[in-house]
């Protein structure tokens, strides 16, 4: 319902659709719309009112009730204000006129706030849980808290209405070789990619306890991308894995990593690696192993241990199974997407990990607790920061990647439009992001989706779950994260803060400082 409102929004804002009926329609269609589903679905069942659909509709039903009440008080008293003008009473007069000026006051500023404002007024700049330039936690990485970006500008050039955004018509290979390459020797300061490689094993290695030393024969290593919008094998034109990014981080793991093509797994366990991915990758490495939920046509399917995951707080019902191919494995990569996400704000890596879940592929069928921020900024428990501090999940993770060769506002569909902030400046963003630490790469990609999309939806505080992994040793919300239940706490799980402006996307340690992000931009 609301991708029906955000769509007309999104008409109106460029021109495309700014006639009365349009604007009426708006108004007063969605949000008696949005006022009957809430009621329909939530009276009868209270606990329905948690549910991602349920948040989305109440902001909107809210505005329009309330709008309702402020126009017919302020209909009213000014009703009685001529009428008391009239027979000349002047104590109703003066009460008519205060009730007057209170509900025309009330139904400005709630316009504003919800239902009106996001149709007629400039993008105000979102809010979020922690500030600018105000770096927090402790920094990840080689180099502490650096996240590479580079950018190939022509490496997606596909165009709405002319094919799929995938084709190789589309998508340059040698550019997305180029982005995973240059990602990965600034990570790491090296000039060839097999010191990359061997760089990022031995720090992560050392950061557990294993000793000084690199990728040893018969390591298994298990790559989690985002094919969250994916319903069969068969190929769609929703936004998911790239399969050019992820063939040229094959063949960069196996070229220059030395890791044998039998012990890797790609997979996304909760939904379905589709043809051009697996029709591409299969090609080059047939000895990969493509994992996911139904398994056939040459992929595995999916198995899961129970309880795995058991949470640091009461979680109710949400998954607590992982995938065996995660817990078995020796490292994980962790390749996400830069998109939005209606009720959490963005879905990025941390997000990235409900999939290794064993939640149902009919995402109907799924609890989503304590994935949503508050809503007036106050600090919660987070199940993000869980999965971000699971020993098998995030803290097994050597390299964090966002696939940002297209970008998208919203988490469904086809890519949702060119970007216009520099240096895209109206082309697809043709970037990918790269690091050792998952909150700053995360702080890095809100900075881009709520700087490009300020109207995304349920951006405000989208944040929180790294305001939280930050100070998961003393997280601000009181939980006591433990996402084993093994008596044993986190420490920060890494660095945040947000950059200066969009303009110049500086973090502290751009400007001088030994603390904070570390943003390295490499142009081709």
């Amino acid at each position: 319902m609301k991708r029906i409102y955000l769509y007309f929004k999104e008409k109106t804002e460029k021109g495309e659709s700014t006639s009365r009926a349009m604007r009426i329609f708006l108004f007063w269609g969605l949000g008696l719309f949005s006022t009957i589903w809430f009621l329909v679905r939530v009276v009868p069942k209270p606990s329905r009112a948690s549910y991602p659909c349920m948040q989305t509709a109440a902001p909107l039903m809210s505005a329009f009730v309330m709008y309702l009440l402020s126009f017919t008080g302020a209909w009213v008293s000014l009703r009685k204000l001529r009428e008391a003008l009239r027979d000349r009473k002047i104590v109703v007069g003066a009460l008519a006129f205060v009730a007057f000026c209170f509900c025309g006051t009330l139904m400005l500023v709630e316009n504003s706030t919800e239902l009106l404002a996001q149709t007629f007024l400039p993008a105000k700049e979102p809010r979020m849980a922690w500030g600018k330039n105000n770096p927090v936690g402790e920094a990840k990485g080689i180099y502490p808290g650096r996240v590479v970006w580079t950018h190939a500008p022509g490496a997606a050039v596909w165009e709405k209405g002319e094919g799929l955004w995938f084709e190789d018509r589309w998508n340059n290979q040698t550019d997305a070789d180029w982005l995973l390459g240059q990602s990965l020797l600034s990570l790491t300061g090296e000039k060839k990619g097999k010191a990359a490689w061997k760089a990022l094993f031995v720090y992560f290695n050392q950061q557990h306890g294993k000793g000084k030393h690199g990728y040893k024969k018969g390591e298994k290593i298990a790559i989690k991308i985002n094919q969250n919008n994916t319903f069969s094998h068969e190929d769609c034109e929703q936004l998911n894995a790239s399969p050019h990014l992820t063939l040229a981080l094959l063949r960069s793991l196996v070229y220059d990593g030395g890791v044998p093509q039998e012990q890797i797994t790609v997979f996304d366990a909760s939904r379905f690696i589709t043809d051009a991915l697996y029709n591409k990758c299969h090609a080059e490495f047939p000895n990969v192993i493509y994992l996911d939920n139904e398994g056939g046509n040459g992929r595995t399917k999916s198995t899961y241990t129970a309880d795995a995951i058991p949470y640091s707080a009461d979680n109710g019902r949400l998954a607590k199974g992982l995938a065996n191919c995660a817990l078995e494995a020796d490292y994980l990569i962790n390749m996400a997407l830069l998109k939005g996400h209606g009720g959490q704000g963005v879905t990025l890596c941390a997000k990235n990990w409900y999939g290794v879940t064993d939640i149902n592929r009919d995402f109907r069928k799924n609890q989503h607790n304590n994935f949503n921020q508050d809503r007036g900024g106050k600090s919660r428990y987070m199940t993000f920061t869980d999965y971000m501090a699971h020993k098998d999940l995030g803290q097994k993770t050597m390299l964090f990647l966002i696939d940002g060769l297209y970008g998208s506002e919203k988490v469904n569909g086809a890519p949702s439009g060119k970007w216009k902030m520099s240096p895209f400046n109206g082309n697809w963003p043709c970037s990918l992001f790269a690091s050792q630490d998952p909150v700053a790469i995360d702080a890095v990609g809100v900075d881009f989706l709520s700087s490009e999309f300020p109207r995304m939806a349920d951006v405000d505080y989208c944040d929180m779950y790294l305001v939280e992994a930050a100070l998961a040793d003393h997280a601000l919300s009181g939980t006591f994260y433990d996402p084993e239940r093994d008596g044993t706490g986190v420490v920060s799980l890494g660095v945040l803060e947000h950059w200066n402006n969009p303009e110049e996307k500086k973090y502290s340690r751009n400007m001088g400082k030994d603390v904070g992000i570390e943003l390295v931009y490499l142009h081709k």
